[in-house]
């Protein structure tokens, strides 16, 4: 047995020892075939994981994680992890594994060479600890490596078994696993925008709908999201961020978005009045000002700022893991920011959902507004439950 350690002040390693990543990394860089089975995982440690995977050459890999069926999974490490998981499938390179039996909180590392287990790191350790990021760098792990032949096969017999069906499967099958949904910072300390406590929220959740309305969100396909022929952009004004600049020397910003409602939507008796301002209550927290405008009612926008609805929006996909912002649209020929029916699908919203709370609040001057509540959650439950 060889211990492995953190280098973290004032423990650092000595001249003598050796880190847990660097002895993961040496043990990769010898096998054919690794099998992993830890409580926790990060979207970094994922990412990093699949990436360490190609420049090894590694031909077969199984993740198996423990403990999130039962306590619920961050929604952008899960996100991560079926993307993951599909291109591994594709390629048959392996699979990701969830642990459902109970709740399985050990960190095992087995490296194969020829269908045989020829080293293991055993240990404290979970993923995370391949890619340090702000939360764990900090976080001490200690850990072994054995190239005992007998502890080698015994920690490969195990995970086979928390491999088996009666313990795990594959994240792909499994549909009842819950997730944690994770703040969208991007409103954080914007102007014209308040966060407002979770029993704020909660109370508007269970006020009855004096109007509501789902709102489609116009989004192209995947395989559309190069239709730059005009039409494209007025037909998908979440993506407007990608139309051209109105200063030709700055690109549009990627928070730009415009909510185009439908005429049959509009004409609803209670919908929005034109012109009129009202408050917008988010279901994550947040309380800005809104109003609608334009022919016909059409846009739905924040007051003050154009950014507003857009940071909300989008910022909800970059939180769970499914977009990364774009810092520049025109440079963005791929189209990686833009927001396609495929995000939507996967995150499991393809609407908003806005409801009249019946509710007032005064403005700054002492009006009296009509307070809204705004949501973009999958599996929406707030019209089920009034």
């Amino acid at each position: 047995m060889k211990l492995l350690y953190s280098n973290i002040l004032p423990l650092g390693t000595a001249d003598d020892q050796q880190t847990i990543i660097d002895c993961f990394q040496e043990q990769l860089a010898k096998a054919d075939y690794v099998e992993i089975a830890v409580g926790y995982v990060s979207r970094a440690s994922l990412e990093e994981l699949d990436n360490l995977i190609s420049d090894y050459s590694i031909k077969q890999i199984c993740l198996n994680i423990g403990m999130y069926y039962i306590e619920g999974m961050p929604e952008s490490s899960y996100h991560t992890a079926v993307k993951i998981n599909k291109k591994w499938r594709a390629s048959r390179t392996g699979e990701i594994r969830i642990v459902r039996s109970f709740k399985y909180h050990g960190k095992l590392y087995c490296f194969y060479k020829d269908g045989v287990p020829f080293s293991a790191i055993i240990g404290s350790a979970n993923l995370g600890v391949i890619k340090l990021e702000a939360s764990n760098r900090r976080q001490y792990e200690i850990s072994s490596l054995t190239i005992d032949p007998s502890e080698c096969k015994e920690i490969s017999d195990f995970i086979q078994k928390l491999k088996a069906p009666a313990c795990s499967a594959n994240i792909e099958d499994i549909s009842d696993m819950p997730l944690i949904f994770e703040k969208n910072t991007a409103l954080s300390g914007i102007e014209l925008v308040a966060e407002v406590p979770p029993s704020n929220v909660e109370f508007y959740k269970r006020c009855s709908a004096y109007a509501s309305f789902l709102l489609p969100l116009k989004v192209p396909a995947y395989a559309e999201r190069h239709m730059d022929d005009g039409k494209h952009f007025t037909k998908s004004n979440v993506n407007v961020c990608y139309a051209a600049p109105r200063n030709k020397r700055k690109s549009r910003d990627w928070y730009e978005t415009q909510l185009t409602v439908a005429k049959e939507i509009t004409k609803i008796d209670g919908y929005p009045e034109k012109n009129k301002p009202f408050f917008i209550i988010t279901d994550d927290g947040y309380w800005f000002k809104a109003h609608t405008t334009s022919d016909g009612n059409k846009q739905f926008s924040a007051v003050g700022d154009e950014l507003i609805m857009g940071r909300w929006l989008k910022g909800r996909l970059a939180a769970a893991g499914l977009v990364v912002p774009v810092n520049d649209t025109q440079l963005d020929t791929d189209r990686t920011g833009m927001i396609t029916k495929e995000i939507l699908q996967e995150y499991g919203c393809e609407n908003l959902y806005l409801k009249k709370t019946g509710q007032t609040a005064l403005d700054e001057d002492g009006t009296a507004l009509d307070v809204w509540m705004l949501s973009f959650r999958p599996e929406n439950k707030e019209g089920d439950e009034e």
